[in-house]
């Protein structure tokens, strides 16, 4: 019997965060539609889609510390 060839990753923490998305939507897809070999790269496909658009949303609506920064008066402003 052949051992599965392992894979390493490492992904960034942004690539990691929609990556657990694209797993939990995946999972919420699967709970509703069958999964078979002629469907599951459509779902993958579909989930990564939406965790993609959920983060960009996100980010066009909240800004984290990192973003902001202050002048020499003391008043934060959008980097």
């Amino acid at each position: 019997m052949d051992t599965p060839k392992e894979e390493f990753m490492q992904l960034q923490n942004s690539e990691a965060v929609v990556a657990k998305m694209a797993a939990t939507i995946f999972a919420s897809l699967i709970n509703n539609v069958p999964l078979h070999n002629s469907n599951e790269d459509e779902l993958v496909e579909k989930s990564v889609a939406i965790a993609i658009k959920i983060a960009n949303r996100i980010e066009k609506v909240i800004k984290s510390d990192t973003e902001w920064r202050k002048d020499d008066g003391g008043s934060a402003y959008l980097a």
